[in-house]
């Protein structure tokens, strides 16, 4: 991989992340068309059903009177080869003969994977693939993941002080973080197709679960697990959008009233609930559900009681803690989870990313299997 690939392909994902909170269902795309070291062209996906990176490139390109023939084009994804909200991207790439097409990871979606990069090479186009292949990934893990494994991509927000707690006894928890952190877990929300929380945060907290702290064009779904059917009808997240309610329990009338506010009840089969007898919701099959509705990323925000299910059901990919230098002694854990006897049985993950937000640090730790088949997906053709 040269250096002036890498170069271009960073500003082509730089693109990429500008158009973060917008594309979804579809991933952030960025591209570059470049020729003699002078940039011909850029662009970023739009807005699922609006044009793609290299549409929005081309169409710069001729705002700027130039020509691809014979340039290269450094897009973050393998160009699209069939007809799904808009036309094939390749066809458009071929219609303006660059000499050289770069890309940084393969599309795993069954409908493009390897097409894309077969149709340009059949036109005379040379490929090249695998360039900052990492770096385009992560901009788009969840899209990657409900490719291949049809599931999104899922990431655990936990606030905690330093000896790992997250409310007191009494269940005061505001604030421990500063606005810094506050404003960064925004970010997160933002970026997410789904914002999930337990029933026990919407009893204990009643919160909104929009994006407030930054600007965004669209708010996520705001969904709720909520084996016993307990949803209140004056819960303050009514009216803010779309929400969904995950229940293990069927009650017609109510989820009836709840429609009418915006609220769509799924109604999924039970798991046994150990602790009380009762029937949970089935979490992986609410991934499986969600997967079905094109939804890549979820953020998690919740007590440690789903936290920990989660947790235990092997549902979380990825840990995002937001850390304070205090101490809260005898309080409330981060997540529910129960006693192990052996360390060999501790569910591991690998950190990746630190980050300050003054007074307070993120922390941000994976399963490094769970990373690795993404890799492994994108990099298939080579």
């Amino acid at each position: 991989m040269s250096r002036p690939d890498q170069y271009w392909m960073r500003q082509a994902i730089d693109l990429a992340a500008g158009v973060m909170y917008m594309t979804a269902p579809n991933p952030r795309v960025g591209c570059v068309i470049v020729r003699d070291d002078e940039v011909l062209g850029t662009g970023a996906t739009q807005e699922a059903g609006g044009p793609h990176a290299e549409i929005m490139a081309l169409r710069d390109l001729r705002r700027r009177h130039r020509s691809a023939e014979g340039a290269t084009v450094y897009v973050t994804l393998e160009p699209c080869s069939h007809h799904g909200r808009t036309p094939p991207c390749v066809d458009a790439l071929i219609a303006e003969r660059p000499a050289r097409v770069v890309i940084a990871m393969c599309d795993p979606n069954p409908l493009v994977h390897g097409r894309g990069v077969a149709g340009l090479r059949a036109a005379g186009i040379a490929v090249t693939t695998s360039v900052c292949s990492d770096e385009a990934l992560a901009l788009n893990p969840g899209f990657v993941a409900r490719m291949t494994r049809r599931t999104p991509w899922v990431w655990l927000k936990l606030a905690a002080s330093l000896d790992g707690r997250s409310a007191l006894n009494n269940g005061a928890s505001q604030w421990i973080t500063g606005p810094a952190a506050r404003a960064d877990g925004h970010h997160w929300r933002a970026r997410s197709s789904v914002v999930l929380t337990g029933m026990g945060t919407v009893l204990a907290d009643d919160p909104r679960l929009d994006v407030r702290l930054v600007p965004t064009p669209r708010q996520p779904v705001r969904a709720v697990v909520d084996s016993r059917f307990e949803f209140p009808e004056h819960a303050r997240m009514l009216g803010g959008g779309p929400i969904w309610l995950f229940t293990a329990r069927s009650d017609c009338d109510k989820a009836a009233r709840l429609a009418s506010a915006g609220v769509r009840v799924i109604p999924l089969p039970a798991t046994e609930g150990k602790a009380e007898g009762q029937g949970r919701v089935d979490l992986e099959g609410m991934l499986r559900w969600m997967a079905e509705q094109e939804v890549n990323e979820v953020h998690v925000e919740a007590g440690p009681g789903l936290s920990g299910a989660l947790l235990q059901a092997g549902c979380v990919d990825e840990l995002l803690v937001y850390l304070a230098p205090v101490l809260l002694g005898d309080a409330q854990p981060m997540a529910r989870l129960p006693a192990l006897d052996s360390l060999d049985r501790a569910n591991r993950f690998e950190f990746f990313d630190t980050h300050m937000l003054a007074p307070d640090v993120r922390l941000r730790a994976r399963l490094a299997r769970r990373w690795q088949a993404l890799q492994d997906a994108v990099q298939a053709l080579d």
